[in-house]
């Protein structure tokens, strides 16, 4: 009984080796790699597909329903909101979506109905291109 139960420790005690070497080798690997592992297929997340959205582009302060009090059209008002720390928004009817992007291009079109080009992540679009002439 007692030769079973050491014969059982050596290979516990092996196996035990074995798994602490393997996982210190992965750890070298890791290290001299300077990367860390890819994550598995079924775990990564997918890359958002981009697309085309039609809308106004205006600032999530006011979306479509600027204030006529500071006496400036869409896009002034859109622009003072903007500096003033409002975000960039795109309104498509009853959608809106905070826009992501370039913020040079977005502010050369605020206050006019665009079709932009991005990938969209829940209620914000993230602004690849604002074509021209839209």
């Amino acid at each position: 009984m007692k030769a079973n139960r050491f014969w059982i420790e050596i290979i516990a005690l092996c196996a035990g080796v074995a798994v602490g070497l393997a996982l210190a080798i992965v750890g070298v690997v890791v290290v001299a790699s300077g990367q860390p592992p890819e994550p598995p297929q079924s775990a990564a997340r997918p890359a958002a597909r981009q697309q085309t959205y039609a809308g106004i582009v205006t600032c999530s302060r006011c979306l479509a329903k600027h204030s006529a009090e500071i006496g400036a059209t869409a896009a002034g008002c859109a622009r003072v909101c903007i500096r003033d720390g409002a975000k960039f928004s795109l309104v498509d009817g009853d959608q809106t979506y905070i826009l992501e992007g370039d913020p040079a291009a977005l502010n050369r079109v605020a206050g006019q109905r665009v079709r932009i080009v991005g990938a969209r992540n829940g209620d914000t679009i993230t602004v690849a291109s604002v074509p021209a002439g839209t």
